[in-house]
């Protein structure tokens, strides 16, 4: 049975609760990188009426280019092994809840051993296997005490809104406890994505936590012809409609230096300018 709060860590996401705040920057690019960003991150949201969920991941498994860097090593075992172990130190350090990427169904194991929140990305919405591991890895994780780690799901950009309720029905039956849904915009023609904020609602209906993904939601896949361009003025725009149509969380990549980033950096927020955007987002949700 799904919940309709979602605990992680020591707090609940959803309805009347806290806004609970994914961030941190697209792809580890090294351990210090991490590490600054997430004491940063911590500082920024110091004072604000949020929950803050650190996010990175080991491995970009779906670069458009075959060439860009994904992670902290040259295969995929290496930067499994490497994002987690870096992921558990900053855990440790800061005291921060921890989500990442699972890719593929062996990766679930390991990383609900570390994170606690297992992300399928976008693109991997429907896979099946991927689903059930990451469900199953959920419930038998080895420190676990009275509660499943939370999985987050992120719609597809090709699907309707409504199609998510077989993804919580597949979760359903694998026995899975504790779902959030993401929106992350929709596939409109090439290069670009468009957000319909009604989604959110259709969604939220379906009695687990919504999550809105602000940064890729002003991203233009494959817009700079070898990467994925974006446009990160809209960021704030979109946050404020979400905020204001209703959801129980929100997703930002962040970075030192979005400009000079290894993977999505122009649609990511530059990390001393979260705080303020926090602020009036947090005004928002607590008058709706």
């Amino acid at each position: 049975m799904l919940n309709r709060f979602v605990p992680i860590s020591n707090f609940l996401c959803g309805k009347g609760q806290d806004l609970t705040v994914f961030a941190g920057p697209c792809v580890i690019e090294s351990q210090d990188q991490v590490m600054r960003i997430a004491e940063q991150l911590k500082n920024q949201v110091n004072g604000i009426s949020v929950n803050l969920v650190f996010k990175a991941s080991y491995d970009k498994a779906n670069r458009t280019s075959g060439g860009a860097y994904r992670g902290p090593g040259k295969s995929t075992q290496e930067r499994l092994e490497n994002g987690i172990r870096i992921l558990a130190e900053v855990k440790k350090t800061f005291g921060l809840p921890i989500m990442t990427d699972v890719h593929e169904p062996w990766q679930a194991a390991p990383v609900a051993e570390i994170c606690d929140v297992l992300q399928i990305p976008a693109f991997l919405a429907r896979q099946t296997d991927l689903l059930e591991a990451v469900a199953l890895a959920a419930k038998n994780y080895s420190g676990r005490q009275e509660k499943s780690r939370a999985i987050h799901v992120k719609k597809g950009q090709f699907m309707a809104p409504e199609d998510m309720r077989h993804v919580l029905q597949k979760l359903d039956d694998f026995g899975a406890e504790n779902v959030l849904l993401a929106e992350r915009g929709t596939f409109f023609g090439y290069g670009q994505l468009v957000n319909d904020m009604c989604a959110l609602v259709t969604m939220r209906e379906m009695g687990v936590p919504v999550v809105f993904d602000a940064t890729h939601s002003a991203q233009k896949p494959g817009g700079q012809g070898n990467a994925s361009g974006g446009s990160r003025w809209k960021v704030p725009f979109l946050a404020r409609a979400a905020v204001a149509v209703g959801v129980d969380a929100l997703f930002f990549e962040t970075h030192e230096d979005p400009q000079h980033a290894l993977s999505d950096g122009p649609n990511m927020i530059p990390v001393t300018e979260m705080g303020d955007l926090l602020r009036r987002l947090v005004v928002i949700h607590q008058a709706e």
